[in-house]
């Protein structure tokens, strides 16, 4: 388990664009067979991935978690941008199709992530947070997901969000999670942008063509950075940072926050006229 400790407001604006990407960005998550994790100082979250193969692989406890197996202490939420798989969950299979999602809840001693096929292998997404007490593991299949629908056209922002993990659906202790799906010729995400200094988020962008590219945008409204992403890859968003961004083309992202409460309406907005 790669271990990253959160650069603050005042460095910030002096780093450069390499320490940006190695402090912010998750470059490589997803590996044929294995099980990749990043924990960050920032409110303990773990931003991971499965990505099984011709063979099933089990979720384990890292040394630097010092726990006797992974949700001891912590909440998960899996959400699969593959093709179809299953995950087992101390012993009850859960089968999960493209965008659907599971809630693993606390306490719950084996994980296993498993393929229906190799050649088209699932890839599990997996973001978690410390959870105080226990709440039954539940799926969530974005067919049955409700839709919200933001945006124009005309602003370049028409999008599709879907709530998987949030208090009028799945209950978890802090973990809030979903998925946003911009309508073709749409590129822009979360503009106006916001804070919300109650909790931290984490942008999971996927379904961006090899040839395309995201210009993530984040730190406080009077001195932004970008991070140019690629397809699969994570940003991570302390409190005091926007997050934003904009594409070469359609694409979208997975959603997950954790912190002091989980009111997704919790927002700190700011006007387009207050970035510099």
């Amino acid at each position: 388990m790669e271990v990253r400790y959160a650069a603050d407001p005042v460095r910030f604006p002096r780093m450069t664009t390499e320490e940006l990407r190695e402090n912010f960005l998750i470059q490589s998550l997803f590996k044929v067979g294995e099980i990749k994790m990043v924990y960050s100082d920032t409110d303990r979250v773990i931003i991971g991935s499965a990505l099984p193969f011709d063979s099933s692989i089990i979720l384990s406890a890292a040394d630097e978690l010092k726990a006797a197996y992974f949700t001891e202490r912590r909440e998960l939420g899996a959400l699969n941008v593959g093709g179809p798989g299953t995950i087992e969950v101390n012993g009850k299979s859960y089968k999960m199709k493209e965008l659907d999602c599971l809630y693993i809840g606390k306490g719950n001693e084996k994980i296993e992530f498993a393929s229906d096929k190799a050649d088209n292998p699932a890839a599990f997404y997996l973001l978690s947070y410390p959870a105080h007490t226990e709440y039954p593991t539940k799926l969530s299949r974005i067919k049955d997901a409700e839709p919200g629908n933001l945006g124009s056209d005309e602003n370049a922002n028409k999008r599709t969000i879907y709530k998987h993990i949030h208090p009028d659906g799945i209950k978890s202790c802090q973990l809030v999670m979903g998925v946003t799906i911009l309508a073709a010729g749409n590129v822009w995400n979360t503009m106006p942008p916001h804070t919300h200094e109650r909790r931290m988020e984490v942008y999971f962008y996927f379904g961006i063509g090899e040839s395309d590219r995201v210009f993530h945008i984040c730190g406080k409204a009077d001195e932004t950075r970008h991070i140019v992403v690629s397809d699969r890859q994570a940003v991570i968003s302390p409190s005091w940072s926007i997050h934003s961004g904009v594409g070469t083309s359609a694409y979208s992202f997975c959603w997950g926050m954790g912190g002091e409460n989980q009111s997704f309406d919790d927002m700190d907005h700011l006007d387009i006229g207050d970035l510099k």
